[in-house]
Protein backbone atom coordinates (compact mmCIF):
# COMPACT_ATOMS: atom_id res chain seq x y z
CA UNK A 1 0.00 0.00 0.00
CA UNK A 2 1.39 3.15 -0.91
CA UNK A 3 -0.07 6.29 0.92
CA UNK A 4 0.21 10.17 0.14
CA UNK A 5 2.89 11.71 1.68
CA UNK A 6 4.80 14.97 1.89
CA UNK A 7 8.33 14.34 1.04
CA UNK A 8 9.50 17.80 3.12
CA UNK A 9 11.42 15.50 5.42
CA UNK A 10 12.65 11.64 6.20
CA UNK A 11 11.84 10.03 9.03
CA UNK A 12 14.51 10.16 11.79
CA UNK A 13 13.50 8.28 15.44
CA UNK A 14 15.36 10.96 18.61
CA UNK A 15 17.29 8.35 20.02
CA UNK A 16 19.26 8.22 16.55
CA UNK A 17 20.38 11.44 16.24
CA UNK A 18 23.38 13.43 16.92
CA UNK A 19 24.13 14.56 20.44
CA UNK A 20 24.66 17.98 20.69
CA UNK A 21 23.76 21.11 23.40
CA UNK A 22 22.38 24.73 23.09
CA UNK A 23 24.22 27.43 24.04
CA UNK A 24 26.41 27.30 27.69
CA UNK A 25 26.06 23.64 27.64
CA UNK A 26 22.14 24.39 28.27
CA UNK A 27 19.87 20.87 26.91
CA UNK A 28 16.90 22.16 27.50
CA UNK A 29 15.33 25.77 25.37
CA UNK A 30 12.77 27.43 26.42
CA UNK A 31 10.52 29.98 24.16
CA UNK A 32 7.45 31.77 25.30
CA UNK A 33 5.47 32.30 21.74
CA UNK A 34 2.54 34.60 22.43
CA UNK A 35 -0.41 35.18 19.42
CA UNK A 36 -1.74 38.68 18.46
CA UNK A 37 -4.23 38.58 15.86
CA UNK A 38 -6.82 40.92 14.34
CA UNK A 39 -10.17 39.47 12.87
CA UNK A 40 -12.85 40.90 10.78
CA UNK A 41 -16.22 41.61 12.71
CA UNK A 42 -19.11 39.59 12.29
CA UNK A 43 -17.69 37.59 9.44
CA UNK A 44 -14.74 35.22 8.69
CA UNK A 45 -12.94 32.70 11.08
CA UNK A 46 -12.22 32.73 14.60
CA UNK A 47 -12.41 31.39 18.06
CA UNK A 48 -15.51 31.38 20.34
CA UNK A 49 -15.35 30.93 24.11
CA UNK A 50 -18.77 29.31 23.94
CA UNK A 51 -17.56 26.82 22.22
CA UNK A 52 -16.12 24.73 18.74
CA UNK A 53 -18.28 26.03 16.42
CA UNK A 54 -18.18 29.77 16.39
CA UNK A 55 -20.77 32.43 15.78
CA UNK A 56 -19.04 35.70 14.85
CA UNK A 57 -21.13 38.18 16.30
CA UNK A 58 -20.25 40.73 18.61
CA UNK A 59 -19.63 39.22 21.70
CA UNK A 60 -16.89 36.49 20.07
CA UNK A 61 -15.29 39.69 18.42
CA UNK A 62 -14.93 41.23 21.82
CA UNK A 63 -13.60 38.41 23.69
CA UNK A 64 -11.02 38.69 21.19
CA UNK A 65 -10.47 42.44 20.87
CA UNK A 66 -9.80 42.15 24.91
CA UNK A 67 -6.43 40.49 24.09
CA UNK A 68 -5.27 43.58 21.89
CA UNK A 69 -6.55 46.02 24.59
CA UNK A 70 -5.64 44.56 27.78
CA UNK A 71 -4.87 40.74 27.75
CA UNK A 72 -1.54 41.70 26.15
CA UNK A 73 -0.73 44.36 28.11
CA UNK A 74 -1.04 42.44 31.01
CA UNK A 75 1.18 39.36 29.70
CA UNK A 76 4.03 42.17 28.53
CA UNK A 77 3.69 43.01 32.14
CA UNK A 78 4.06 39.63 33.37
CA UNK A 79 6.71 38.71 30.47
CA UNK A 80 8.54 42.17 32.10
CA UNK A 81 8.27 40.76 35.41
CA UNK A 82 9.67 37.44 35.14
CA UNK A 83 13.01 38.45 32.40
CA UNK A 84 11.38 36.39 29.44
CA UNK A 85 12.26 37.47 26.39
CA UNK A 86 9.60 36.76 23.75
CA UNK A 87 8.43 36.31 20.52
CA UNK A 88 5.07 37.13 18.78
CA UNK A 89 3.53 35.95 15.60
CA UNK A 90 1.61 39.01 14.52
CA UNK A 91 -0.99 39.32 12.06
CA UNK A 92 -0.22 42.24 9.84
CA UNK A 93 -3.29 43.61 10.10
CA UNK A 94 -3.42 43.77 14.07
CA UNK A 95 -0.07 45.74 13.42
CA UNK A 96 -2.18 48.55 11.41
CA UNK A 97 -4.84 48.59 13.46
CA UNK A 98 -3.47 48.89 17.15
CA UNK A 99 -0.44 51.38 16.80
CA UNK A 100 0.57 50.63 20.48
CA UNK A 101 1.78 47.27 19.60
CA UNK A 102 4.70 47.31 17.62
CA UNK A 103 6.51 49.95 19.59
CA UNK A 104 6.35 47.66 22.77
CA UNK A 105 7.34 44.64 20.85
CA UNK A 106 10.25 46.52 19.99
CA UNK A 107 10.81 48.35 23.25
CA UNK A 108 11.25 45.01 24.53
CA UNK A 109 14.03 43.46 21.94
CA UNK A 110 11.12 40.79 20.66
CA UNK A 111 10.92 38.86 17.59
CA UNK A 112 8.16 39.49 15.27
CA UNK A 113 7.27 36.18 13.43
CA UNK A 114 4.59 35.82 10.46
CA UNK A 115 1.46 35.14 11.34
CA UNK A 116 -0.40 35.88 7.86
CA UNK A 117 -2.96 38.86 7.63
CA UNK A 118 -5.62 37.92 9.59
CA UNK A 119 -6.87 34.94 11.58
CA UNK A 120 -10.25 35.55 9.89
CA UNK A 121 -9.20 34.07 6.74
CA UNK A 122 -6.68 30.79 5.74
CA UNK A 123 -4.15 30.18 3.47
CA UNK A 124 -4.71 26.37 2.76
CA UNK A 125 -7.50 26.72 0.56
CA UNK A 126 -6.08 29.49 -1.56
CA UNK A 127 -4.95 29.40 -5.08
CA UNK A 128 -0.76 29.29 -5.12
CA UNK A 129 -0.43 32.78 -6.40
CA UNK A 130 -2.80 33.99 -3.85
CA UNK A 131 -1.57 32.76 -1.30
CA UNK A 132 2.28 33.65 -2.22
CA UNK A 133 0.28 37.36 -2.12
CA UNK A 134 -0.86 36.50 1.60
CA UNK A 135 2.85 35.92 2.44
CA UNK A 136 4.30 38.56 0.86
CA UNK A 137 1.50 41.19 2.28
CA UNK A 138 2.28 39.82 5.68
CA UNK A 139 5.76 39.85 5.62
CA UNK A 140 6.00 43.52 4.38
CA UNK A 141 3.80 45.29 6.31
CA UNK A 142 5.38 43.29 9.75
CA UNK A 143 8.92 44.70 8.44
CA UNK A 144 7.15 48.06 8.11
CA UNK A 145 6.27 47.63 11.20
CA UNK A 146 9.14 46.13 13.30
CA UNK A 147 11.56 47.38 11.04
CA UNK A 148 13.10 44.54 9.38
CA UNK A 149 11.56 41.41 8.00
CA UNK A 150 10.68 38.40 10.11
CA UNK A 151 12.33 35.38 9.26
CA UNK A 152 9.97 32.67 10.92
CA UNK A 153 6.10 31.93 9.99
CA UNK A 154 3.30 30.44 11.53
CA UNK A 155 0.11 30.34 9.49
CA UNK A 156 -3.02 31.47 10.31
CA UNK A 157 -4.80 28.45 12.28
CA UNK A 158 -1.51 26.09 11.71
CA UNK A 159 -2.20 25.54 8.28
CA UNK A 160 -0.42 25.15 5.13
CA UNK A 161 -1.41 24.37 1.64
CA UNK A 162 0.87 22.38 -0.64
CA UNK A 163 2.73 24.78 -1.68
CA UNK A 164 3.11 26.98 1.47
CA UNK A 165 6.68 25.59 2.11
CA UNK A 166 8.46 26.78 -1.24
CA UNK A 167 6.34 29.89 -1.24
CA UNK A 168 7.67 31.28 2.30
CA UNK A 169 11.62 30.08 1.30
CA UNK A 170 10.88 31.98 -2.00
CA UNK A 171 9.52 35.25 -0.37
CA UNK A 172 12.93 34.93 2.75
CA UNK A 173 11.73 33.17 5.14
CA UNK A 174 14.03 30.51 7.06
CA UNK A 175 11.95 28.79 9.31
CA UNK A 176 8.36 27.40 10.42
CA UNK A 177 6.17 26.27 13.13
CA UNK A 178 3.74 24.81 11.72
CA UNK A 179 5.13 21.01 11.82
CA UNK A 180 4.37 20.46 15.61
CA UNK A 181 6.32 16.73 14.70
CA UNK A 182 9.30 16.96 17.00
CA UNK A 183 10.69 17.99 20.30
CA UNK A 184 13.55 19.19 18.26
CA UNK A 185 14.58 21.47 15.46
CA UNK A 186 14.75 19.71 11.63
CA UNK A 187 15.34 20.57 8.14
CA UNK A 188 12.20 20.44 5.46
CA UNK A 189 13.05 20.63 1.59
CA UNK A 190 11.45 23.42 -0.24
CA UNK A 191 11.73 24.11 -4.49
CA UNK A 192 14.42 27.03 -3.23
CA UNK A 193 16.37 24.97 -0.72
CA UNK A 194 16.38 23.62 2.83
CA UNK A 195 13.79 25.61 5.57
CA UNK A 196 13.72 24.61 9.58
CA UNK A 197 11.29 23.60 11.58
CA UNK A 198 11.21 25.12 14.76
CA UNK A 199 9.00 22.88 17.51
CA UNK A 200 6.28 24.88 18.06
CA UNK A 201 3.17 23.01 20.61
CA UNK A 202 -0.25 22.50 20.02
CA UNK A 203 -0.44 20.47 23.18
CA UNK A 204 1.07 23.65 25.31
CA UNK A 205 -1.25 25.67 23.83
CA UNK A 206 -4.01 27.70 25.10
CA UNK A 207 -6.08 27.70 22.39
CA UNK A 208 -6.91 24.27 21.97
CA UNK A 209 -6.52 23.37 25.67
CA UNK A 210 -8.72 25.82 27.31
CA UNK A 211 -10.92 26.72 24.33
CA UNK A 212 -11.39 23.41 22.70
CA UNK A 213 -10.97 20.93 25.50
CA UNK A 214 -12.26 23.83 28.03
CA UNK A 215 -8.80 23.17 30.55
CA UNK A 216 -8.86 25.34 33.31
CA UNK A 217 -5.83 27.90 33.86
CA UNK A 218 -4.87 25.90 36.76
CA UNK A 219 -4.65 22.69 34.50
CA UNK A 220 -2.56 24.64 31.85
CA UNK A 221 -0.38 25.94 34.22
CA UNK A 222 0.11 22.50 35.86
CA UNK A 223 0.69 21.06 32.45
CA UNK A 224 3.58 23.84 31.98
CA UNK A 225 5.24 22.50 35.00
CA UNK A 226 4.43 18.46 34.24
CA UNK A 227 5.83 19.46 30.63
CA UNK A 228 9.46 21.16 32.41
CA UNK A 229 9.94 19.10 34.62
CA UNK A 230 10.12 15.86 32.98
CA UNK A 231 11.56 17.69 29.50
CA UNK A 232 14.14 18.81 31.80
CA UNK A 233 15.04 14.75 32.72
CA UNK A 234 14.72 14.02 29.02
CA UNK A 235 17.42 16.22 28.28
CA UNK A 236 20.44 14.39 30.02
CA UNK A 237 19.75 12.72 27.23
CA UNK A 238 19.60 14.90 24.24
CA UNK A 239 19.13 18.38 23.76
CA UNK A 240 15.07 19.14 23.49
CA UNK A 241 12.78 22.11 22.98
CA UNK A 242 10.27 23.25 25.06
CA UNK A 243 7.49 26.12 23.83
CA UNK A 244 4.75 27.56 26.24
CA UNK A 245 1.88 29.17 23.40
CA UNK A 246 0.00 31.58 24.85
CA UNK A 247 -2.68 33.94 22.95
CA UNK A 248 -3.57 37.09 24.65
CA UNK A 249 -7.24 37.20 24.59
CA UNK A 250 -6.82 33.54 26.78
CA UNK A 251 -3.90 33.59 28.75
CA UNK A 252 -4.35 37.64 29.37
CA UNK A 253 -7.42 37.62 31.54
CA UNK A 254 -6.73 37.90 34.85
CA UNK A 255 -8.06 34.78 36.83
CA UNK A 256 -5.56 33.10 34.37
CA UNK A 257 -2.53 35.03 35.24
CA UNK A 258 -1.73 34.15 38.37
CA UNK A 259 -1.26 30.71 37.65
CA UNK A 260 0.53 30.93 34.58
CA UNK A 261 3.09 33.01 37.06
CA UNK A 262 3.34 30.43 39.18
CA UNK A 263 4.33 27.98 36.37
CA UNK A 264 6.58 29.91 34.87
CA UNK A 265 8.26 30.73 38.27
CA UNK A 266 8.99 27.02 38.89
CA UNK A 267 10.43 26.72 35.34
CA UNK A 268 12.75 30.04 36.22
CA UNK A 269 13.98 28.94 39.37
CA UNK A 270 15.96 25.80 37.65
CA UNK A 271 17.13 29.02 34.88
CA UNK A 272 20.45 27.73 34.95
CA UNK A 273 19.53 24.32 33.68
CA UNK A 274 17.81 26.57 30.49
CA UNK A 275 18.31 28.13 27.51
CA UNK A 276 15.65 31.12 28.03
CA UNK A 277 15.66 32.33 23.69
CA UNK A 278 13.37 33.32 20.91
CA UNK A 279 12.99 31.13 18.11
CA UNK A 280 14.76 33.10 15.82
CA UNK A 281 17.80 32.92 17.80
CA UNK A 282 17.46 29.06 18.21
CA UNK A 283 16.95 28.79 14.30
CA UNK A 284 20.19 30.99 14.15
CA UNK A 285 21.83 28.55 16.56
CA UNK A 286 20.87 25.37 14.67
CA UNK A 287 22.33 27.33 11.37
CA UNK A 288 26.12 27.21 13.02
CA UNK A 289 25.97 23.46 13.91
CA UNK A 290 27.77 20.73 11.35
CA UNK A 291 25.99 19.70 8.62
CA UNK A 292 24.35 16.39 9.65
CA UNK A 293 24.12 17.18 13.39
CA UNK A 294 20.37 18.65 12.60
CA UNK A 295 18.31 15.86 10.85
Amino acid sequence: MKLPAHHRYTHSAIPTRPDYSWPNGARLALTVVNNIEHFAYRQGLGSDVTGPSPVQNQRAYAWRDYGNRVGLWNLLDLLDELGIPSAHNCNSAVLDACPEIAPALRARGDEFIGHGRTNSERQDILWEEDERRLIEESRDRLAHHAGVAPRGWLGPYIAQSPHTLDLLREAGFTYVMDWPADDQPFWMKTRAGPILSVPYSVELNDSPALVMRHHTGREFAEMIIDQFEEMLLQSARRPLVMSVVLHPFILGQPHRLRPLRQALRHILARRDKLWVTRPGELADYVSTLPEGTVP
